[in-house]
């Protein structure tokens, strides 16, 4: 089964709600970075429902094509 839970980059605040009720021990907390581990993640959707920020998604059709990280807009280069 392919991995439907989505953590939207750069918008989580660490609270740690969602690791608390995961069942599967599936989300990886430390001090700045959270993670899903795809191996154990079941897709039971409690951390979404928990998620008092509204950043941890569900997506029916997979996260593949979804950006793991958050891409930040480069600098144009000055135009003379």
């Amino acid at each position: 089964m392919p991995l439907m839970i989505y953590i939207v980059p750069g918008t989580c605040d660490y609270c740690g709600c969602c690791v608390g009720v995961c069942p599967e021990d599936a989300i990886e907390l430390l001090e700045s970075d959270i993670r899903i581990i795809d191996e154990r993640c079941t897709n039971c959707r409690k951390c979404v429902w928990a998620c008092p920020w509204e950043v941890i998604e569900f997506h029916r059709e997979g996260i593949s094509h979804l950006p793991k990280e958050l891409s930040l807009p480069q600098e144009a280069p000055p135009s003379f």
